[in-house]
């Protein structure tokens, strides 16, 4: 029997207001099954804790949910009438199943209904969720019980798979910022532009990618990756029941899949990768982080992930949880590289306002902002790079966090919001090519296509950090900390090419201009991979040993 509700506290960042968009289909049928993910607190962690780790290999988990607070979860359980699916300790994730009444009584549930969404029907909650009070402190997010959308994709096609081999073609200028050419490249040739260390190829390395939608097919990446001198072993991960299925997303998402599988893929060809498919919710991208972190036959050592939403879509409670994830995959040796957003400052928000795309504006993670790249294969020189900015709905995102501080690392910038004056965590923090006017020649679905988008740029970073780490014989992980702190280093070696021209103001909001140094643009800059490598071979391979600016 449910607790009266007197014993019952609101699961903090847990509210959802009604959704007044779509059209209601009636209450949830009350013997449906639900799933959700109970994911409980971690110790709490220092961030400057969170640094590189230099010369040491990936870890696994130590720490673990204790069984007391697991013991919590499992009583509650059986006091309502719920499964206890599984228990992943070093996720710190109980999950439950049960019927929709059941869950909607167990959590106090306010509203619980399905809505028509672009998507096809949802199930959506309004409300907190209510947690008996003897949670309090013990439990950071109750994932699952609403399943309504909450992620896009942070990739662009060019219309015509004509201009896939066209170079030097006119094409108009757009906003100021655009080069005047349409000119296209293979992922390798990006690489190779960027400089990226020949000697090492990733070998050793596993790639996570996350994905939310959508799949690939065995056939395109073998036509693909035909040519190269190796390819790399791709394995599929299901997640949450969802599983690797090409054409059945209406909205594309093979598009990035096999976009990120083929970047990251030609770029560290010696890496493995490993894709994880999991339902577009917010459980299922926040389980679909944990399982690849703590995965023992993987063991992937950089993720990944081109998939986001504005930072005002998402819960506090969704952030926590994912947050903590980050935290845990820095403190293992893990890289997290997310893509900044597609939408320039405003990230897609009509409110008149800038926003930045979590989980890019995480302080976890590396924020891979885009470019506009102009260059000749040929000589293998850059040219010219810029803001990626062609209007409206394409543009680079980038900007200052409204819910976070600003990191220690980028204490001596200060990133300050040209809406409010206040300061907070910047976005991003390196970029690459991103423009898909000066985008990547890819196969999807059987066809070749020009693809850009800061998509692109995740998978692209995480493919150099795998080479790295080769090199390196190490597990860098969370890398910000030595990005920032060694600036001024990297940059008089050239380690990073500064991108001072461009802006990402798309007419809502306002916006964010390049400039020396790092910008809330393109960050710190676009790669110059051996250079990079050369700075990191000088320093310390102690943890926290790296000097300041």
């Amino acid at each position: 029997m449910a607790e009266p509700f007197q014993n019952r506290v609101a699961l903090p960042g847990s509210f959802r207001p009604a959704i007044s968009e779509g059209k209601s289909l009636g209450a949830i049928d009350p013997i449906a099954v639900i799933e959700v993910s109970v994911y409980l607190h971690r110790p709490d962690v220092n961030p400057d804790s969170i640094v590189p780790r230099l010369g040491k290999p990936r870890e696994q988990a130590t720490v673990q949910a204790s069984p007391e607070d697991i013991g919590l979860v499992e009583h509650f359980a059986q006091q309502h009438g719920l499964t206890v699916v599984r228990v992943v300790p070093e996720a710190y994730q109980v999950v439950l199943s049960g019927s929709a009444k059941a869950i909607k009584q167990a959590f106090q549930i306010e509203t619980l209904e399905r809505i028509e969404t672009p998507s096809g029907p949802r199930r959506i909650r309004s409300g907190h969720i209510y947690i008996p009070k003897e949670w309090e402190g013990h439990v950071v997010a109750i994932l699952g019980i609403d399943d309504r959308p909450q992620a896009r994709t942070h990739f662009q096609r060019v219309k015509s798979t004509n201009s896939i081999k066209t170079t030097g073609q006119s094409v108009p200028e757009s906003n100021g910022n655009s080069l005047s050419t349409t000119q296209s490249y293979a992922p390798v040739d990006i690489a190779k532009l960027y400089n990226f260390p020949p000697v090492v190829n990733g070998a050793g390395q596993c790639i996570a990618l996350i994905e939310l939608g959508g799949g690939y097919q065995n056939s395109d990446l073998q036509q693909f990756f035909t040519g190269l001198p190796r390819h790399p072993k791709v394995v599929a991960v299901s997640v949450d029941q969802v599983q690797n299925i090409p054409g059945g997303d209406p909205h594309g998402a093979d598009g990035e899949v096999e976009l990120d599988i083929e970047i990251a893929g030609s770029c560290a060809p010696g890496a493995n990768i490993a894709v994880y498919f999991a339902p577009n919710t917010d459980r299922g991208f926040v389980d679909a982080i944990n399982q690849a972190i703590h995965d023992q036959v993987n063991k992937p050592n950089i993720i990944s992930i081109s998939w986001g939403a504005p930072d005002v879509d998402w819960t506090a409670q969704s952030k926590s949880a994912m947050d903590q994830a980050f935290q845990a995959a820095g403190l293992l040796g893990v890289t997290i590289c997310c893509a900044a957003g597609d939408q320039g400052a405003s990230d897609g928000v009509n409110d008149g306002t800038v926003h930045v795309d979590y989980p890019a504006s995480s302080p976890y993670v590396l924020a891979c902002g885009g470019t506009s790249l102009n260059a000749s294969v040929g000589q293998h020189k850059i040219t010219s790079e810029m803001v990626w900015n062609d209007g409206p709905g394409s543009a680079t995102g980038g900007g200052v966090s409204a819910d976070y501080p600003v990191p220690q690392w980028q204490m001596s910038i200060q990133p300050t919001s040209v809406a409010t004056g206040n300061t907070g965590r910047g976005v991003p923090d390196v970029s690459g090519d991103a423009d898909p006017r000066t985008g990547y020649q890819v196969f999807i679905d059987g066809t070749s296509e020009l693809i850009g988008g800061t998509s692109a740029v995740a998978p692209l970073w995480a493919a150099l950090i795998a080479r790295f780490n080769q090199a390196l014989h190490s597990s860098i992980g969370f890398i910000n900390p030595l990005l920032y702190q060694n600036y001024t280093q990297i940059m008089q070696a050239s380690g990073l090419y500064d991108i001072t021209q461009g802006n990402n103001n798309t007419g809502n909001g306002g916006g964010y201009s390049a400039r020396q140094g790092w910008d809330a643009c393109t960050g710190l800059g676009s790669p110059s991979g051996t250079q990079l490598l050369n700075i990191l071979k000088t320093l310390s391979p102690k943890e926290g040993e790296i000097t300041t600016l």
